[in-house]
């Protein structure tokens, strides 16, 4: 049995949950029945991570993913992110390359994103499930009924947040976000698509440009273990 968690509480208040309670049954019964055949990712405690971390009233940056890392260990409820001890994927190698080229600051051992998501960046996958070893397996379970209400919500409520998509599945979701928001559209960081666009757009400080240029403060982007270049391109400060 994969049984989902109960929906966060801060965020269910804020969404139509009588109409997505429905397609929330519907995809626990398919979870059911796939993970007859095979394991599913992240483990079920894990699938709301995104939002048990960032509460509503503190996003001011979303990072719209595809959907979670299929290899063994890797997906755990955040966009981009895996847990510590884990191999870090090819995709968030060529994030944190950008981030280094951006802001200067380079990457320890870990991937794990945990602390954006504490300070305000909701880390959402657009289908929040997927079979080990089968890449956007879960598309048609029926995922984006909540991730797109999400979305809508922010939108809605949000005096400004900056949506960061990355990828066709993610801007997708362009015609839900008002225009008062900040939209910063690109190619996906996969290794795929990273050389058509993705190095050297400074996403980065972007999204932090569009922050203060509506009175909020700054992301810092910094995760523990990381380092910063100094002007001479050595790494001496250690977060």
């Amino acid at each position: 049995m994969y049984r989902l968690p109960s929906f966060p509480e801060c965020w269910a208040n804020q969404l139509d949950m009588r109409a997505l309670s429905a397609a929330l049954a519907t995809i626990q019964e398919r979870l059911n029945q796939v993970a007859l055949e095979t394991e599913v990712a992240p483990p079920a405690h894990q699938v709301f991570q995104a939002f048990a971390r960032t509460d509503p009233d503190t996003v001011r940056c979303v990072l719209v993913g595809q959907d979670p890392y299929h290899g063994q260990g890797q997906a755990m409820g955040l966009s981009f992110s895996v847990p510590p001890g884990q191999a870090i994927p090819p995709s968030l190698k060529n994030l944190f390359h950008e981030r280094t080229s951006d802001l200067g600051l380079i990457a320890g051992a870990s991937g794990d994103l945990t602390a954006w998501a504490d300070a305000g960046v909701l880390l959402l996958n657009r289908v929040l499930t997927v079979r080990l070893g089968m890449a956007g397996s879960h598309r048609s379970l029926g995922w984006e009924a909540l991730t797109d209400a999400v979305i809508e919500t922010l939108s809605a409520r949000q005096a400004h947040c900056v949506f960061v998509l990355w990828g066709k599945d993610a801007q997708a979701l362009r015609p839900l976000i008002r225009d008062h928001h900040t939209c910063l559209s690109g190619v996906h960081p996969s290794p795929l698509s990273a050389y058509r666009g993705f190095f050297g757009s400074r996403p980065f400080s972007r999204v932090n440009a569009a922050l203060i240029a509506h009175g909020q403060e700054p992301l810092s982007w910094t995760l523990p273990g990381d380092h910063r270049l100094n002007s001479e391109g050595h790494t001496p400060q250690l977060f």
